[in-house]
């Protein structure tokens, strides 16, 4: 059966690099020189602490012993023409970024708001937290009964458990990038 994860060639390379000999490794390793020959042809997976020991022996460096194990991870791109956007309310336009679900997830927004709109519930929340820079504009956050104004750069975030409202208070729209975990899935694409 071939082993899934392989040390092999590494270990055998770098021993003949080194001009040592199995029995000579095996004795640094403190393991029999049968069961270094057998990882070096990838009959046998070793456990951790004799995989630690063989390179220790060999000052082998770790990042190089597992260099072939990192696994890629899913990269997802939303290119900018091609977000979903939604008019939830009126005056209020969301352009769905990014959601991910793993390890409680988060859910990304391009939020604009017309002069005078608002969006958000004064009379509950949800679980969560929320977080929100703003890029352009000036936003009024309501959050219970505290009054926030935020500017250009200006970021917050907040449990969102607690009733909160996202008002533009101002005379041009207002644009926030709002990343919101866990997500609410409220995006409806139009």
């Amino acid at each position: 059966m071939r082993q899934k994860y392989q040390f092999g060639e590494k270990i055998r390379a770098v021993r003949e690099r080194r001009g040592l000999t199995l029995k000579e490794v095996a004795e640094k390793a403190g393991v029999s020189e049968s069961l270094v020959s057998q990882i070096e042809r990838n009959r046998v997976s070793p456990a951790i602490d004799t995989l630690l020991a063989l390179a220790d022996a060999l000052e082998i460096d770790f990042d190089y012993l597992f260099a072939g194990l990192k696994r890629e991870r899913p990269v997802k791109i939303v290119q900018k023409n091609e977000r979903p956007v939604s008019q939830i309310k009126q005056g209020i336009k969301y352009e769905h970024l990014a959601q991910v679900e793993e390890q409680g997830g988060i859910e990304a927004y391009m939020i604009t708001i017309d002069a005078g709109a608002k969006t958000g519930n004064a009379e509950y929340g949800h679980p969560g937290w929320e977080l929100g820079i703003v890029e352009s504009g000036v936003m009024e956050l309501t959050a219970g009964n505290q009054v926030f104004r935020c500017k250009a750069g200006d970021s917050v975030s907040f449990r969102a458990d607690t009733p909160h409202t996202m008002s533009n208070p101002g005379k041009k729209p207002l644009r926030v990038f709002w990343v919101i975990s866990p997500p609410k899935n409220m995006m409806k694409k139009t």
